[in-house]
């Protein structure tokens, strides 16, 4: 595989993570948004390859409107 089409297949499934991710959790706040009294969520993002031994965390926390 040449480093090009690499870099495109890399990005095509990172943007499909994005995009189906916020999809997620935006479904998730509609859920329990009259419900709640939350004004943040800790989010963590767990990316795994067995093949490669990749086990790579990503932690953050996103504001609630």
């Amino acid at each position: 595989m040449s480093e090009d089409n690499f870099n495109l297949s890399m990005r095509k499934f990172l943007k499909s993570v994005g995009v189906t991710s916020q999809q997620k959790i935006e479904e998730a706040v509609r859920a329990i948004e009259s419900n709640s009294d939350l004004t943040s969520l800790d989010l963590t993002v767990t990316l795994r390859c067995d093949e490669i031994g990749l086990n790579h965390e990503v932690k953050g926390t996103v504001e609630l409107p």
